[in-house]
């Protein structure tokens, strides 16, 4: 029979070992306990594309994790502005940004300074790809991308984009470079006004997020010329890429991506990670983010990390060889 001593030497030994492995490995709600909310900032502005995958997950993440997730619109500075308050965020996963790559992977180029340092933030997750379009309003009468290069040797046109540093603004200057065409880049503070702006004529042309040109294009309001994506678009499968039309220095995707702090405690991310891969495993967010032109991906840890650190190097290369600014 134990004695008394060593039963005790037995009960703390357990205590402490489940202590620590329930710290270790939390349940969900010991990771992220109450009800208090989960922020999700998107660093763009609300009506875009990147506004509507950010809510469409927020709806199904509040129900999986039986917590509120509330999209809070911080754009301005081609993301900066949205991605160094999350930067500065409490740790607790009750913070989240969701963006796109360029933040991370063009501004550093762009920037003099960055509000946030390059590691305060790491990829939750890659939700998904996709491609921007190259579009004109009618009234510039061109039908083709070759058209469209011929009228920039003869006359300057104006380009509009999401804003500053923003894949438009990126595309533009890759555009002028290319092509030793004529353009001005006029930003704007979102993708769904850069399209207005087309509309109305304010600018003749964009490369813009091709959610908020698909309607258009199908009113017959936008020409679309190609999709910088290396593959066809979901929505506009009749579009050609620009690698068809022989502009392939212009071909890159924009990611849709999920960061967090840095310092934000692996169980916290595992939570995180498994609520948002799993409203994307959803047949009715597949499809609705399908219509976004989005090829969801889920890539998340070391492979999100290496991914993001290709395109800063790949992109810096031709934000020196533009000669691109913010401004």
């Amino acid at each position: 029979m134990p004695s008394p001593r060593h039963t005790r030497r037995t009960a703390i030994a357990v205590l402490l070992t489940t202590t620590i492995f329930c710290a270790a490995v939390p349940a969900n709600a010991q990771v992220l306990p109450g009800d208090k909310p989960i922020r999700m900032v998107v660093n763009f502005a609300a009506g875009g594309p990147t506004d509507t995958i950010a809510r469409v997950v927020a709806q199904k993440m509040a129900t999986s994790l039986k917590i509120p997730v509330i999209v809070d619109n911080k754009p301005g500075a081609g993301g900066n502005i949205g991605a160094s308050e999350v930067a500065r965020a409490n740790p607790d996963g009750r913070t989240i940004l969701v963006g796109i790559d360029t933040t991370f992977t063009i501004n550093p180029a762009i920037y003099k300074s960055m509000p946030f340092a390059p590691d305060a933030l790491k990829p939750l997750m890659i939700l998904g790809s996709s491609g921007l379009l190259v579009g004109v309003n009618p009234a510039v009468g061109v039908r083709t991308m070759a058209e469209l290069v011929a009228k920039s040797k003869k006359e300057n046109l104006t380009f509009s984009s999401a804003g500053n540093g923003s894949p438009g603004h990126f595309a533009t200057e890759i555009f002028h470079d290319a092509t030793g065409g004529q353009v001005t880049h006029v930003p704007y503070k979102g993708n769904s006004p850069a399209v207005l702006a087309i509309l109305s004529g304010e600018v003749q042309a964009g490369v813009l997020a091709t959610p908020g040109m698909v309607q258009q294009v199908k009113a017959g309001k936008i020409t679309p010329l190609a999709v910088t994506s290396a593959k066809r678009s979901l929505v506009m499968p009749d579009v050609p890429t620009v690698g068809e039309t022989g502009l392939k220095d212009l071909e890159f995707n924009v990611l849709q991506i999920a960061m967090l702090p840095a310092a934000t405690p692996a169980p916290v991310v595992e939570a995180l990670r498994k609520a948002m891969a799993d409203a994307l495993d959803q047949p009715d967010v597949q499809d609705q983010l399908s219509q976004l032109d989005l090829v969801i991906e889920k890539q998340s840890g070391s492979a999100a990390q290496d991914r993001l650190n290709d395109a800063r190097t790949r992109y810096a290369r031709i934000v020196k060889a533009t000669g691109m600014k913010p401004e």
